[in-house]
């Protein structure tokens, strides 16, 4: 083998690319070991934690969301001595030879509602208590579906009419108004609608049976159906005319009550 050979032989075999042996992880030491047993116990906490305040977060919900539950309705007493009169599923209030008659539409549910009888509530009692009004409720189960379990409205409105069978409407009304649950939220159940009508001073087993078998449930039902169709009551709401509660009707149509001299001017105008 000459020279040359011996050099070109050597040259390829220094450009051969020897094969790194890979290399073997350190072992773990004491450190590191205790460091990543705290980071999985600081891991564990975390969930822990956040699993409390989820389970808080949902006790603290359903807490408020049944608040009403074993609960008495506060009783609201009524000075009012005007006569009340059931006439299918519409309470009247007030004399028969009154100058003015109004229609009032309502849900127990509705928090404009309620606003309304804060605010117009005593002033339209006065009215009627002079003789100068007569009044005809409708209790119409629009929410029926926004309480939680879905109902409350259409329970409360048969009870308003089972206490109008016991002469005790008005009281029952404003009662059920002025502890309105809130929306999306328990209602209260028949038989604390009930008890609201013992401490009232019904008496006899039949307003607990006509709570309790929802009496006029249908009757309800049907004059719901029947106000939401016509089209006399509708309001234009800004996405065009629809039926919405309170709705306050007079004898030239519906009334706009955001006017504080409504109930002022038609009296007047009634009696001239």
């Amino acid at each position: 083998m000459g020279g040359a050979e011996r050099a070109e032989r050597k040259r390829r075999q220094q450009q051969r690319v020897t094969p790194v042996a890979a290399k073997r992880p350190p072992e773990p030491t004491d450190t590191d070991r205790r460091a990543k047993t705290k980071k999985i116990a600081l891991w564990a906490g975390a969930v822990v934690v956040i699993a409390a305040l989820i389970g808080g977060g949902l006790l603290w919900t359903n807490a408020v969301k049944n608040e009403t539950e074993g609960q008495v309705i506060p009783v609201r007493q009524t000075q009012s001595e005007a006569t009340e009169q059931r006439d299918g599923v519409v309470v009247t209030t007030g004399a028969e030879d009154a100058p003015v008659t109004i229609d009032v539409y309502a849900d127990f549910l509705c928090p404009a509602c309620r606003a309304f009888e804060e605010q117009w509530g005593t002033k339209i009692a006065d009215r009627v208590e002079a003789g100068e009004l007569r009044v005809r409720r409708h209790m119409v189960p629009m929410l029926v579906e926004a309480s939680d379990p879905p109902g409350y409205s259409l329970d409360a409105a048969n009870a308003g009419l089972c206490a109008a069978d016991g002469g005790e409407f008005i009281a029952f009304h404003d009662s059920l108004f002025a502890a309105q649950p809130d929306e999306g939220k328990r209602g209260w159940d028949e038989g604390q609608l009930t008890t609201l009508g013992r401490d009232l001073g019904i008496t006899g087993d039949g307003f607990a049976t006509c709570v309790d078998s929802g009496r006029y449930d249908q009757q309800l039902t049907a004059e719901w159906a029947k106000v939401r169709a016509d089209t006399t009551l509708h309001r234009d709401l800004g996405q065009g005319p629809a039926f919405a509660t309170p709705t306050v009707a007079g004898p030239d149509g519906v009334i706009d009550t955001a006017k504080q001299d409504w109930l002022d001017s038609l009296i007047p105008d009634a009696k001239g």
